[in-house]
């Protein structure tokens, strides 16, 4: 059986992509190419499905949500709020897994940032 092999690429509409992409690039310092290329690090991803009704996508609207693992959970949000990023005030710890925040985007997209443990 053929599988696959892991992320190729997320893909999201936005009503200005240009400024999007720049936000992710500048505010998350993703290091990405003109084509949007960006080489990840290696470790672990997470592919989970959630309940229809759940609230912790942020908005209803939301069906998917992009998770990144960070190496400093907190150096990572305060450089987000020094950026002046929708960050969440709650971090979530999960024995075992790591630690979880959130920002959303210019677009209203919520991201989880997770630090694994």
């Amino acid at each position: 059986m053929e599988r696959v092999l892991g992320i190729g690429g997320y893909f999201i509409r936005a009503s200005d992509p240009t400024a999007l992409g720049a936000w992710y690039r500048d505010v998350l310092g993703m290091d990405l190419d003109a084509q949007g290329l960006w080489q990840q690090a290696d470790g672990p991803t997470v592919f989970a499905a959630f309940d229809p009704d759940t609230d912790y996508f942020g908005s209803r609207g939301q069906r998917t949500m992009l998770n990144f693992r960070v190496r400093d959970l907190e150096a990572m949000l305060a450089q987000l709020r020094a950026a002046g990023a929708d960050v969440a005030a709650e971090v979530q710890e999960m024995d075992g897994v790591g630690r979880f925040g959130w920002v959303t985007d210019p677009e209203g997209n919520r991201i989880e940032l997770w630090q694994p443990a």
